[in-house]
């Protein structure tokens, strides 16, 4: 090896390809040196390879000297150069062998150092830890003994007391026993102040037990007389140690709770908290708690102002009972009391928690005292005072109140009162809950709530049907007028309707406020007007249905429903909405869609057999609103309260199949008004049919001759025809919805009066005069279907018609050739 370096050294000395030029060929020398530096380029070094194998002599020869090539020089050449190139390769893989040996060397050194450095950090942490340890428990540590002789020292210090407690105790209980007296306690309790008090309370109990102990006979009662029997002897004592120490328990008892009363009023929160503990060992807490509540002054305003008058605007009560205004919300006085008590008893649970050991049972006996007396007192002024305005009032108060208190129990459970900020104790939130409910009670018993809105809904519906039902209990006596004829069982109900409503009016029960309330809906003047039936005026207006007052009917029924799910939502809920659900078909459905329906279609009977005057048609309007009614009311039932009564399966079977018997009733009814109507119409124009005179489509010679025949347009039948169902056209208009149904009726009185058309013309002789007064009737006729806009469908009927016409103007020649 060492030869091998020293050739590498001499080597690496040469720094080109071949160091100088002779006769005879040299082979190219270079180094590693050659192909590590930075201008090595691999086409240079190879043509300088290539220069140094031809011979000088060839290189410079003549030029016209032809030369024959000569690759051995090459051969040689680059032969020496491979040969040189193994050698360098050699020396770079040894140098790269000995580098990555002393590679490795060096990372096992590194791996043992590091190695070396954790073990002595080891031992360095374990050493600090054994010193730190050695230190904390060592005497020579000023801060531990400091804290050690202090721990000593309290120890020493509640021996100390504990020994003057026992022997103080035992003094009080000689004084006791022996000579029947308590001055040591007596002078304890004057002299000691707040601290001394709780003391003196504690050597009260400790003593009531030593005498239990030592004293039973005291404690046992033969005959009404203190005493005991030990085998057959009555041994008598000198003093009753349980009669005197109850004695001074109850004056130290009475001392405790002026003590405490003290401490509330200086905010002497520790001192609260010391009497309310020893009273609490006394008699669990009760006298101190019962004096905390009782002398809050809360309590003391509120006693004060409990018998105040309920205020308020008189418009929010009037508004409160007016079923078309909104609800003002809750009555001031009590929403001023929701809010004061939502301040103070988050106030007053800070005091609590600081100030009593037993918090909770505290704060549950504050609320309790809060909702039954302050809240529920206020409570029932409120509703009794909505109760003589209306139901509805009432109902109303009901709700607005619930929820006030509602939110008022969410917002103090947010708070946490005595484990605020922490989340509210379980027992506290069931406290509330309870509360709440308790409230309640009276209001949602058993049925109570929803009879109070079924006789609220009947006592409104029964006002805004009342002019209704008079309308056409009088019109029922009268066939010829409009809306005649009602049918028996119709008019049955509306008697027991209105008589239930005047009834209701004199009933002693009904508030005054709600009586004026009620002839207002009923827009009447006073209760004497709704009694004499003959004195009521009403007018054409009362008796057609109004789409406004149906509105209003469902906007009553929709809040009656809102208030019970909000109120008294649960298990009853189908129940109740099946009892509002019957309300409103009987007076909705019945009384007032049937009656206004009954009413239209037996005028439609009756205008059938009209052969003098143009029948009366003016029932015709009253189906518009009533299709509009029955839209709604379906409407209504199917998205309201029918899901309501999902949950109850027979419920709502019993709910839809009375909804689709009313409506299938109504649909009929409607069915036949429109019926009738087109069998009056078609009745009507045949008699103008009727009236055609023979000679209009048969002149005579000399009158056909003239031009005032010719120049008329249509013939006065059918001019009249034409009139009559001219008007009748937009009438239909608006008395049926655009759609199926409107385009069913054109299309079939359409078919009829074709049919009447083609009977018509039957009848007739025509001239050729005629004929074109025949056309032009036709024309005329044709002109009126075109207006109804039939469609395609009555095309063919029409081009039929007109085809008529043209029979009667062409010649026999023309009608061979169509």
């Amino acid at each position: 090896m060492p030869g091998t370096t020293s050739s590498s050294s001499s080597v690496s000395q040469q720094p080109s390809v071949y160091s100088g030029r002779s006769v005879f060929h040299q082979a190219p020398t270079f180094s590693l040196e050659t192909f590590s530096n930075r201008d090595f380029i691999v086409k240079d070094f190879v043509e300088n390879l290539s220069e140094s194998a031809v011979a000088p002599n060839r290189r410079s020869g003549p030029a016209n000297q032809v030369n024959a090539f000569d690759p051995k020089p090459f051969i040689r050449t680059f032969e020496h150069a491979l040969s040189r190139m193994a050698e360098l390769s050699g020396d770079l893989e040894h140098q790269e062998n000995e580098l990555s040996a002393a590679v490795r060397r060096a990372e096992a050194q590194h791996a043992s150092t590091l190695q070396s450095a954790d073990k002595r950090l080891e031992q360095i942490r374990q050493s600090f830890n054994g010193l730190d340890v050695s230190l904390k428990g060592d005497n020579l540590d000023p801060v531990n003994s400091v804290v050690k002789i202090g721990q000593r020292l309290e120890e020493l210090d509640r021996q100390r007391t504990r020994a003057q407690d026992a022997s103080f105790l035992i003094q009080c209980w000689m004084e006791v026993s022996q000579r029947g007296e308590l001055f040591l306690l007596e002078d304890l309790r004057r002299q000691g102040g707040g601290d001394g008090k709780v003391r003196c309370a504690s050597l009260t109990r400790q003593l009531i037990k030593i005498s239990q102990s030592l004293d039973p006979e005291s404690w046992k009662q033969v005959n009404g007389v203190n005493g005991a029997h030990g085998n057959g002897n009555y041994r008598p004592r000198r003093h009753d140690t349980r009669e005197l120490l109850e004695k001074f328990s109850e004056t130290l008892e009475k001392d405790l709770l002026k003590s405490f009363d003290e401490f509330y009023r200086r905010e002497n929160f520790d001192g609260m908290h010391d009497c309310a503990k020893v009273l609490y060992d006394f008699n669990g807490g009760s006298s101190v708690i019962g004096a905390f509540v009782n002398q809050h002054q809360f309590f003391i305003d509120r006693n004060q102002l409990i018998t105040e008058e309920l205020g308020g605007d008189t418009e929010a009560w009037e508004r409160l009972a007016d079923p078309d205004a909104e609800s003002p919300g809750v009555e001031p006085s009590l929403q001023s009391l929701i809010d004061e008590v939502k301040i103070v008893v988050q106030e007053e649970s800070s005091i609590i928690k600081r100030a009593f050991p037993y918090a909770e049972q505290v704060m549950v006996k504050f609320l309790q005292r809060i909702f039954q007396q302050s809240i529920q007192q206020r409570l029932e002024m409120v509703l009794e005072k909505a109760n003589t305005i209306s139901s509805l009032a009432f109902l109303r108060s009901l709700q607005a109140a619930r929820s006030a208190l509602s939110t008022l129990i969410d917002d103090l459970k947010m708070h946490g009162l005595t484990e605020s900020p922490e989340p509210i104790s379980p027992q506290i939130t069931l406290v509330l809950d309870q509360q709440f409910d308790d409230l309640f009670v009276p209001y949602f018993a058993g049925s109570s709530y929803i009879e109070r809105e079924k006789r609220n809904l009947e006592e409104l519906y029964s006002s805004l049907l009342f002019k209704f039902t008079i309308f056409h209990s009088r019109r029922r006596k009268a066939p010829t007028t409009f809306m005649k004829s009602l049918a028996k069982s119709g008019s049955e109900m509306l008697a027991s309707a209105r008589d239930a409503y005047v009834e209701r009016l004199d009933s002693s029960d009904l508030a005054p406020a709600q009586k004026a309330m009620l002839l207002r809906v009923a827009g009447l003047k006073d209760a004497e007007n709704a009694n004499a039936q003959t004195e009521i005026e009403v007018s054409d207006e009362d008796g057609i249905l109004s789409t406004a007052n149906a509105k209003r009917m469902l906007k009553w029924l929709a809040e009656a429903i809102g208030r019970g799910l909000e109120l008294n939502g649960g298990n009853e809920t189908a129940k109740d909405v099946s009892a509002l659900h019957q309300i409103l078909v009987t007076n909705m459905g019945e009384i007032y869609l049937e009656t206004a329906l009954d009413a239209a279609n037996d005028l439609a009977v009756s205008q059938e057999g009209v052969t003098k005057n143009e029948p009366d048609l003016s029932y015709v309007p009253t189906l518009n609103p009533a299709i509009t009614i029955m839209h709604l009311l379906s409407t209504f039932i199917h998205t309201v309260l029918l899901p309501l009564a999902a949950p109850h399966i027979s419920i709502r079977k019993t709910m839809s199949r009375s909804t689709n018997q009313m409506m299938d009733s109504l649909e009929n009814k409607v069915n036949s008004i429109v019926q009738h109507s087109i069998d009056v119409i078609l009745n009507w124009t045949s008699k103008l049919l009727s009236a055609q005179k023979k000679t209009d489509f048969r002149p005579r010679d000399d009158l056909s001759s003239g031009t005032n025949y010719l120049e008329l347009l249509q013939t006065p039948t059918c001019q009249s025809v034409y009139n009559f169902l001219s008007r009748l056209h937009p009438l239909f208009l608006t008395a049926i919805t655009p759609g199926q149904n409107l385009n069913s009726f054109f299309l079939e009185l359409a078919l009829g009066f074709r049919s009447l058309l083609f009977q018509h013309f039957q009848k007739f002789q025509v001239n050729a005069a005629g004929g074109i007064m025949v056309t032009k009737d036709l024309t005329k006729y044709i002109e009126l279907l075109r207006s109804w806009e039939l469609g395609g469908e009555f095309e063919a009927s029409v081009e039929a018609l007109t085809e008529i016409g043209h029979l009667f103007v062409v010649g026999p020649e023309a009608l061979r050739e169509r």
